[in-house]
């Protein structure tokens, strides 16, 4: 399979995993390794980046076996945003980031207007920003000539475990941004993620269907194994569907 360029960097891997939720940091790396990811996402906010070496998840997540890409969890603001971020860059964790802005405490569903807002600001200062969004095609277009370097809409709202709700508007989003789609948030299981990948996006980012599987290994397994199978399949090109039944063997030369 080709790998996944973002930017200057070049992924064999289609899949990238979250960091957050797991019961031990020990099930965390065993499930991102069967994961077969190679960008690791961790929240700023939520590590402490004074002490690193003793922070249980940077203690544990190799930067020489994985990218780490430090987000913006939790932040309610554009300004909030901007400061993680560049806080993770002040604690050399990286350059790049998972641009989040949330708008609803509820929802979390994002603040496209604060997103916008932080991503021209980010991208100002050199950051290679990875924007989290809605499943809008308006603003992933304004994302794409703000300087993201890859759009990220939402598959369903964070941690529900929906599914993909809204095909027709994620696949028009690949369609017409020519910067890498990496669907995030809302993928809870192995047929969720085949559908998604079925829709010719880049990549998918999750995290909780990982870690709150009963066996988050296994699971980050069988999500490996879907991010590829769909990827194949969109790759392939599925047959058309059709209203009525066409037969499977041909009838031609069949003895009457």
């Amino acid at each position: 399979m080709e790998q996944l360029t973002i930017a200057d960097r070049s992924f064999s891997s289609r899949l990238m995993v979250g960091t957050g939720k797991y019961s031990t940091p020990q099930i965390m790396i065993d499930a991102i390794r069967a994961s077969g990811a190679e960008m690791v996402t961790v929240a700023v906010r939520r590590v402490d980046i004074s002490n690193p070496e003793r922070d249980a998840i940077l203690c544990t997540i190799s930067p020489e076996e994985f990218t780490l890409l430090p987000n913006t969890a939790g932040c309610y603001s554009a300004e909030e945003a901007i400061r993680f971020a560049r806080l993770g860059r002040a604690a050399s964790m990286s350059e790049w980031v998972k641009l989040e802005v949330i708008g609803d405490q509820e929802t979390l569903l994002p603040d496209t207007e604060g997103l916008l807002e932080a991503t021209k600001v980010l991208v100002d200062e050199g950051f290679v920003v990875l924007a989290y969004t809605n499943d809008d095609l308006v603003t992933a277009l304004r994302l794409e000539d703000a300087g993201a370097a890859a759009v990220m809409p939402l598959a369903s709202p964070i941690g529900s475990g929906l599914g993909l709700l809204n095909p027709l508007n994620i696949g028009l989003i690949k369609a017409r941004l020519t910067v890498p789609v990496i669907v995030d948030a809302g993928v809870g299981t192995a047929s969720d993620a085949c559908a998604t990948m079925e829709q010719g996006v880049d990549g998918i980012l999750m995290n909780t269907a990982l870690a709150e599987a009963k066996d988050p290994v296994q699971m980050a397994t069988a999500m490996r194994l879907a991010v590829d199978a769909g990827r194949f399949a969109y790759l392939s090109g599925r047959m058309a569907k059709r209203e009525w039944a066409v037969p499977s063997s041909p009838l031609q030369g069949i003895p009457g």
